[in-house]
């Protein structure tokens, strides 16, 4: 199978960059993430396509299940820990002794240092939350929002050449997407520079593989951009503030709840965003605009 959808790193972050001290054992679980069919099309004729594989991945921690994902299973370890993170069962990668993902089970064993504190508390309201893949969020989580603290819109900015230069690099970008398509993708910018991009099954999983990534690398979100194919909502905006990121881009639109979250965060939502195209929903003090000239309005010449 093709290297499709690997984590990319690329400039100033090393391709060896270190973990942080403490960081957890993590396996390497491998699977497929394409599977080869045979479909009939509109002509009647037989062909053969490729379509993701979606497969279940059963979270336990401390011998204790927790929750049950869906996804293509690229990098399931990172997904697990950033998962962990972006739901505040964890704070930093050290609190992780080690993640275990077997495909045989399905499972993924998570042994923490010194367990999590009120587990059963913590984990007894569920919120299921939009999208494919269908993402779940704990009522613990989403009450975190008045601790999150994102840099000030002078330290944190984006021009709108830069904008232009992410939108070109993902246009570009070989994807699992673009062989088969039904995935979504996020991708971690820094000045325009692509860190690091990944594909999942929902555009949830995809954020929390990045976060995971970041957590065991001791990246921070303070000086990075999150591009996202899915829309922005407000689990997707909670997520990328628990990871400091103050400037989201969506190739997609914005909910009203996703609208309000960033508004009262001080985050810069762009949505529909493609090719010079895109819409500034939030955060205007963030951006550094450089318009484009209008287009000459048409002329229309009656023939009368």
């Amino acid at each position: 199978m093709p290297p499709l959808a690997v984590p990319v790193v690329t400039g100033s972050v090393p391709q060896d960059l270190p973990c942080v001290p403490g960081a957890p054992r993590l396996t390497q679980a491998r699977c497929e993430w394409l599977r080869e069919i045979s479909i009939l099309d509109e002509y009647g004729e037989r062909r053969s396509i490729h379509i993701p594989c979606e497969r279940p991945l059963t979270i336990f921690v401390d011998k204790r299940e927790l929750v049950t994902l869906m996804t293509l299973g690229v990098m399931p370890e990172l997904l697990v820990l950033g998962y962990l993170r972006n739901q505040h069962f964890i704070q930093r990668a050290d609190e992780v002794e080690s993640i275990s993902v077997d495909w045989d089970v399905g499972a993924a064993a998570v042994r923490t240092r010194a367990g999590i504190s009120d587990i059963e508390t913590r984990t007894s309201r569920r919120v299921v939350t939009t999208g494919c893949g269908q993402g779940t969020v704990f009522g613990d989580a989403m009450a975190q929002v008045e601790t999150l603290r994102l840099p000030e819109p002078s330290v944190a900015r984006l021009r709108q050449g830069t904008l232009h230069r992410m939108l070109e690099t993902m246009r570009q970008q070989d994807s699992v997407h673009r062989k088969a398509g039904s995935v979504h993708g996020c991708a971690l910018f820094r000045e325009g520079e692509l860190l690091m991009f990944i594909e999942d099954v929902g555009r949830h999983n995809a954020i929390d593989t990045i976060t995971g990534w970041m957590t065991m690398h001791g990246v921070s979100g303070e000086d990075k951009a999150l591009y996202t194919t899915g829309r922005l909502t407000s689990e997707m905006v909670m997520k990328a503030a628990t990871i400091g990121v103050p400037i989201v881009v969506s190739r997609n639109g914005v909910t009203a709840m996703g609208f309000d979250l960033a508004q009262r965060l001080g985050m810069a939502l762009f949505g529909r965003a493609a090719n010079r195209h895109f819409l500034c929903y939030t955060g205007a003090e963030r951006f550094d605009s450089e318009p484009e000239s209008k287009p000459a309005p048409v002329r229309v010449v009656s023939s009368g």
